[in-house]
């Protein structure tokens, strides 16, 4: 994710109920001073267990950090390889996120169902063997069937490595470094995948992206194997609304994908449309009726949680729609090679991350809600600025009209995100952010349907005209939660 998520899992959302055992830590003596007996290695293993953990944890945030980005790099040479067309190229990128968003609303109770080690032994060993499906495949359709799998695979992951955290750290202080680093560690994978994708693409060919995940999930694999169990807790399981909610986004992103290939009209399409709004029905009944369920309903009449939300799903349509554009773009109307158009993304990842860590000095600074607004309001201005794009824009200017891009996401979700966790009570902290999550990978996969079925012209050459109107409608979305922020978020 290029814009670092806030963490999702019981990991937040058990430490500040405080329903997970704390075991106190060891404290040392001084030399003169007797020390109780204690079960052998107890004292000198604790570091070690806790530095275990957090290798295994990053390592897999960035494993599936990197996939979304890297993959995206590789896919013109996807489509050469496996002649997929552009309605193919969506679902290899909406297959992942689609399933990525509608499992994370429920990944957290999993992880305290089966405890974080084992869930996230689950979570990567899927991850892996559909990795290696996805290199191997022969066909499109095969391919998309396993980023399936990848990206339900990954919504166990994210979740279940925080919640491995969570477990090797009691010390808050302690905890708060290891979550920050595995912060920073999805920043630099994001920033690392274009090149990275490019680099196996034009030396190995698209599947060794793909390839890469494999040794990297059997040293992760092996690293669990040093980790001690972890505690099992109650948690409700949802299994109604989990269904509603991934059939609802399937049939969105069906309907949005095959619309601008098989006509909007078309009986697929309609029916597509159908079952979305039938199903996303269903899931507001399931979940006003159910006992505990994953999305409280109540939690959404708080205006700071709605806005929230809503500027989430439209940062991350407008930014995971530019970086899908713009890898076709370098590539496919000015004819770069994988690795060339990868490098083109490092300055903005670079800003991308470095604006994250001002953000939130400067919300304390001048408030939330303007910082907000100003992120958003740089966002649709960036919409506007990439306009003139064409084939012979000059590199140097295409990279200055990127950085408004780069700057404006990364301004607004931080401070969101600290707006949507102080609407919350603390038992709600975990359900909030990964439904906050959930919605910014929803936006990110639709805004792919939509710019797939508009940049596909005549003959399937890249549209300018379709990349000018899917441009517009994003940055108009962009406008209207910007208005929506100023007048429904409080002062300050």
């Amino acid at each position: 994710m290029p814009i670092a998520p806030h963490p999702s899992s019981s990991a937040v959302s058990a430490d500040e109920r405080g329903t997970e055992p704390h075991t106190p830590a060891p404290r040392r003596r001084g030399p003169g001073r007797a020390r109780p007996s204690a079960p052998p290695g107890d004292v000198p293993t604790a570091p070690r267990r806790g530095g275990v953990e957090l290798v295994a944890s990053l390592l897999g945030f960035t494993v599936i950090t990197i996939d979304v980005s890297a993959v995206n790099i590789a896919l013109p040479a996807i489509r050469d390889s496996l002649s997929g067309g552009m309605a193919g190229l969506q679902w290899v990128v909406d297959a992942y996120t689609l399933m990525f968003a509608a499992l994370m609303l429920s990944a957290g109770a999993l992880a305290d169902r089966a405890g974080a080690r084992r869930a996230y032994a689950w979570g990567v060993a899927l991850f892996t063997v559909a990795s290696l499906g996805c290199a191997l495949a022969p066909g499109i359709g095969v391919l998309v069937a396993a980023r399936v799998a990848q990206g339900g695979a990954a919504a166990v992951v994210m979740p279940a490595s925080l919640a491995l955290i969570r477990q090797a750290y009691d010390d808050a202080r302690a905890r708060a470094r290891a979550i920050a680093l595995w912060t920073v560690g999805g920043s630099v994978a994001m920033a690392a995948g274009p090149v990275l994708g490019g680099l196996l693409t034009d030396w190995a060919g698209w599947r060794a992206v793909f390839l890469l995940n494999l040794p990297v999930g059997a040293v992760i694999l092996g690293l669990l194997a040093r980790v001690p169990r972890s505690p099992r807790r109650p948690a409700a399981l949802d299994a109604a609304g989990q269904l509603t909610a991934v059939l609802a986004l399937a049939g969105l992103a069906f309907a949005g994908i095959e619309g601008g290939h098989l006509g909007w009209t078309s009986v697929p399409v309609l029916a597509a449309a159908a079952l979305a709004v039938g199903s996303g029905y269903a899931f507001v009944v399931v979940e006003s009726r159910h006992r505990r369920p994953m999305v409280p309903l109540a939690m959404l009449r708080d205006r700071r949680v709605a806005v929230a939300l809503a500027v989430g799903f439209a940062v991350n349509a407008a930014f995971y729609g530019g970086i899908f554009l713009l890898g076709l773009y370098y590539q496919q109307l000015r004819g770069m090679s994988a690795v060339t158009a990868g490098l083109m993304f490092v300055p903005m990842s670079a800003v991308v991350t470095g604006t994250n860590l001002v953000s939130p000095r400067l919300a304390e600074r001048i408030g939330r809600r303007a910082v907000i607004v100003v992120g958003q309001l740089v966002f649709a201005g960036a919409m506007v600025a990439l306009l003139p794009l064409a084939a012979h824009t000059p590199l140097w200017l295409v990279l200055i009209l990127l950085l408004p891009l780069s700057v404006g996401g990364a301004m607004a979700v931080p401070a969101l995100t600290a707006l949507l966790m102080d609407a919350v009570p603390g038992e709600r902290a975990g359900t909030a952010s990964g439904l906050l999550n959930s919605l910014r990978q929803t936006g990110g996969a639709l805004a792919v349907a939509l710019f797939g079925s508009l940049l596909a012209g005549p003959g399937g050459a890249f549209s300018l005209d379709g990349m000018r109107v899917g441009l517009l409608a994003v940055g108009a979305l962009l406008l209207a939660t910007t208005a929506v922020s100023r007048l429904c978020l409080p002062r300050g």
